[in-house]
């Protein structure tokens, strides 16, 4: 800076004490300015703030966190279930039009203002504060059920070292000495699911009492999380390497494994296959840009909370491509995974039921007679298994309507169109497979550490996403640090309590499908019109232009102006018309049966359903009426003399290592009328020299007594 500026600055009229507190408690960026002299005499830059130890560490943070347990279930489930092939395009074109735009809009504005969400949001508009404070209890939201996750691969993870695994056969019922008619009804692997994971009750108004083994592994997770995030970024960012790493060595290993198995090539042929006819629903839109929403981690802050870590000049263009690239590539990879051993599975199942059906037929000696007659004579009657899928499917196509109506059809097919979604595909699917495997226990244990891996990752952005923005706007619990993240896993364990109930799934299902889903799309709503709208699309580049030394493309300002912001506003509608055209259900499990069954919720679960919404979503609207209210009473002289202050504070930024001096084509041009009516402070400073914001001392004397 100037002394010509500084003099300029001394001799304009200052505000109180007072006028100077209300100014901060606008949310502007609170920073404090100053240089650093070095050994050398030259200028340095005194931060305090946490920084990544490397680049690659960032990247494998966020990667972490946006390639989640959701790239594993959620991504191949909606590509099974509506059109392969066809579904992968949509959601490419959907990433790239609205998830890559907002993505890289959440890093830049996360790296610029180099605040957790709520200063983000804060310093952008006052009006707008609430954005933040629903972006940290949306968070919590997910926090609270993707724990019991990680509890749940903790419990299977330690059944794993067993052999037979547990999963593997019905057990005996003790009194009457045969098999446990819940598993006969079901299959081995959903009744050690339902009832010696979960002793799930049959519907969610049956609480039951607490199950004891399960609220163990929730301890257990929520101490690793504490563990691994007590220090910071420093030490969850250690942790990363191997989350966020050994995921996709078992994901390759287990793709390598499932090639060569039987009916792998039906499952990737089944996966590909296109079905554009699905573009014309309305819902399978709506769930590839809720595909693309999530797997991002929009809206959870915590996309802004890492980006906060890195240097002012770090290329996050290059880092929003770069992550989403590797994101899409991960799904495309479990998908891949999924689909082969989905492959393998119905064939299995097909061929077991070629081999029941022959098995029926040959019963009788009739029947024997007629299949000879019926051109079979090679058939080995001593082995049924030895028939091939294709050639039983032939015969049954031309003769099976003349036999016994106790004989299907066994389609491979079929048993590929039954989706398995979620947990289900997890804990059942892949359980049922793995237990076929040479060395069983061994894949177990490597698939369930590969979900407990990508769930902690995901976890630790998620609680960035809470912790960070805590520290930034409070000092005071900046200043306690370990006991703030203790805190939080001590408050997360006890709230997860109501998971580890007999019925704990069903709220967990719940959480799922409604309290993050809404509430997150109408803070991304909000984040993107405070930038399009509020700050304006034209300084927000302005100021990314500052960071990175060249502009961005001019396309992300139309997007972020009107397709992002039409995008979101139309998921919203979609979603909320989808609630009251269609009631929520859930999937229940009825024990008499051993079979899921579709419930509605009753009253009081569609209240709690309609609470939690609200409650995240509140915090927006009451951030705004505060901060008019507030400012109600100041007169506009005043309003404009704050005004000039928020400008004049722009100036007090530090450069560091330059070398030019400020001349007189550099002199920041007249502000037009509109930037005088919004006297917001700019993300940094105009100009062509790096500066540096640095974090804000706490005593007000240090503050009064800033050196520039």
């Amino acid at each position: 800076m100037t002394n010509e500026k500084l003099d300029l600055w001394t001799e304009k009229q200052s505000l109180d004490s007072q006028q100077d507190r209300a100014w901060l408690s606008e949310g502007e960026s609170h920073t404090q300015l100053t240089a650093v002299h070095g050994p050398d005499g030259a200028e340095e830059c005194a931060d305090d703030r946490p920084a990544w130890d490397s680049k690659l560490q960032y990247v494998l943070a966020q990667v972490g966190f946006s390639v989640g347990l959701g790239n594993v279930w959620r991504f191949p489930y909606l590509c099974h279930q509506n059109g392969g092939g066809a579904f992968m395009l949509l959601y490419v074109f959907l990433l790239l039009i609205v998830g890559v735009p907002l993505f890289f809009m959440e890093l830049a504005a996360g790296q610029s203002i180099r605040q957790g969400s709520i200063g983000v949001w804060k310093h952008i508009s006052p009006n707008l504060a609430g954005i933040g404070y629903s972006s940290c209890l949306v968070c919590f939201y997910v926090a609270l059920y993707y724990n019991v996750i990680i509890a749940w691969s903790l419990f299977y993870l330690g059944n794993s070292f067993q052999y037979p695994l547990p999963w593997q056969q019905c057990p005996l019922d003790e009194t009457t000495n045969s098999t446990v008619k819940e598993c006969t009804g079901s299959s081995p692997t959903s009744y050690f699911w339902f009832r010696k994971a979960l002793n799930i009750t049959n519907s969610i108004q049956e609480s039951g009492e607490f199950n004891p083994i399960m609220t163990g592994c929730l301890l257990a997770a929520w101490a690793i999380v504490a563990l691994a995030m007590i220090k910071g970024i420093k030490s969850s960012a250690r942790v990363m390497y191997f989350s966020s790493v050994f995921p996709y060595v078992v994901l390759v290993i287990f793709l390598i494994r499932g090639l060569m198995l039987d009916g792998a090539i039906d499952g990737i042929t089944y996966m590909f296959y296109p079905k554009l006819e699905i573009w014309g629903s309305v819902q399978v839109w709506r769930q590839a840009a809720t595909q693309v929403f999530f797997a991002l981690g929009l809206g959870y802050g915590s996309v802004i909370a890492y980006s906060s870590y890195n240097p002012v000049n770090n290329n996050c263009h290059r880092d929003a491509l770069m992550v989403s690239g590797i994101n899409f590539m991960t799904s495309v990879l479990a998908s891949l995974v999924v689909f082969v051993i989905l492959g393998f599975r119905a064939k299995n199942i097909a061929l077991r039921c070629v081999a029941e059906n022959l098995g029926l037929l040959m019963a009788s000696s009739e029947s024997n007679q007629h299949l000879v007659q019926q051109g079979w004579p090679w058939i080995d009657m001593t082995d049924p298994s030895s028939v091939s899928l294709a050639d039983y499917r032939q015969w049954y196509s031309q003769h099976g309507s003349s036999m016994a109506p106790n004989i299907t059809d066994c389609s491979l097919e079929e048993e590929m169109n039954k989706g398995i979604e979620g947990t289900g595909l997890a804990f059942i699917a892949f359980t049922e497979v793995m237990a076929l495997f040479p060395a069983s226990p061994f894949w177990s244990i490597l698939f369930f550490l590969m979900l407990l891996n990508l769930g902690l990752s995901t976890m630790f952005g998620t609680m960035q996403g809470i912790l960070t923005p805590l520290m930034d706007n409070f000092s005071l619990l900046g200043r306690h640090r370990s006991i703030l993240t203790v805190s939080s896993c001590a408050l997360g364990f006890l709230i997860g309590l109501l998971f580890t109930q007999r019925s704990g799934n069903y709220f967990v299902t719940m959480f799922d499908d409604y309290s993050a889903t809404l509430p997150l799309v109408i803070v991304v709503i909000f984040e993107t019109y405070s930038v399009a709208w509020v700050y304006g699309t034209d300084r927000f580049m302005d100021d990314i232009e500052i960071m990175l030394q060249w502009r961005p493309p001019v396309i992300y300002k139309y997007l972020w102006k009107y397709v992002c912001l039409l995008a979101m506003v139309g998921l919203l509608a979609a979603s909320f018309l989808r609630m009251v055209i269609k009631r929520p259900t859930y999937t229940a499990w009825d024990q008499t049966t051993g079979s899921e069954m579709t419930l509605e919720y009753p009253g009081w679960a569609l209240a709690m359903i309609v609470l939690l919404i609200a409650f995240a979503s509140l915090p927006v609207p009451i951030g705004y009426i505060h901060s008019k209210l507030k400012n109600r009473g100041v007169p506009e002289t005043l309003a404009d003399e704050v005004g000039s202050g928020h400008e004049l504070h722009r100036e007090l930024y530090t450069k560091c290592s330059s070398t030019d001096q400020l001349d007189s084509n550099s002199q920041q041009q007249a502000p037009s009328e509109e930037d005088q009516a919004r006297p917001r402070a700019s993300f940094l400073p105009l100009g062509t020299e790096h500066y540096q914001l640095l974090s804000q001392l706490e005593d007000e004397d240090e503050e009064q007594d800033t050196v520039v």
